[in-house]
């Protein structure tokens, strides 16, 4: 799971511990958090994108996370909706990678003051799909999230929320699994230039 709010005072890792725990339940996935507040990403980018040179150097600081996202399977992102958006931080996440994203599901969980993070998810699908990730279609999305969660963090209806998190982790599993046998079957290569 990649976590792309960095706010000082943020929601994020109270949705975050919520999502992971049912993945973690789930049974079929390992998973990983990937804090960006916790990660030493730069937000300027070389002067030649990985789009042009997918093995350019990356900061020192960086060899932790370049291998844990190259590692992973399958992708949720988390993040909130910052001015019918997402934020600064997740697109730099994003913008340093390129072959690692490729022929990868990812899901969504977003959350926000009114729409709950759909215009931001909706953003983001059409990143990813330009850097040939595949996007599943469900999603997890906290419409006034404040009013959703008690004061330890606790989801006081986890009924709607964990049957979406349930369609959304079907599919990536479907898609992860799929997917990470065709990469080593037959690897892809519709991101060559």
């Amino acid at each position: 799971m990649l976590v792309g709010s960095v706010r000082e005072g943020r929601f994020a890792p109270v949705v975050a511990r919520w999502f992971a725990e049912l993945a973690e339940q789930d049974g079929r996935f390992t998973v990983e958090v990937i804090d960006l507040a916790e990660e030493p990403l730069p937000l300027a980018l070389p002067p030649v994108p990985p789009a042009v040179d997918p093995e350019m150097p990356r900061p020192a600081q960086m060899a932790e996370l370049t291998r844990r996202i190259a590692a992973a399977d399958a992708y949720v992102v988390l993040t909130p909706e910052y001015n019918r958006s997402f934020p600064a931080s997740l697109k730099a996440a994003i913008d340093w990678y390129y072959t690692e994203w490729a022929a990868k599901p990812i899901g969504f969980v977003g959350y926000s003051g009114a729409t709950g993070g759909v215009l931001a998810i909706e953003q983001l699908r059409q990143i990813f799909g330009e850097l040939h990730a595949h996007t599943v279609r469900d999603y997890v999305s906290f419409p006034r999230y404040y009013e959703l969660f008690d004061a330890d963090g606790t989801l006081k209806d986890p009924t709607g929320p964990a049957r979406d998190a349930q369609a959304l982790l079907d599919q990536l599993h479907w898609w992860g699994a799929l997917l990470h046998t065709a990469r080593h079957e037959n690897p892809y290569a519709g991101t060559a230039h």
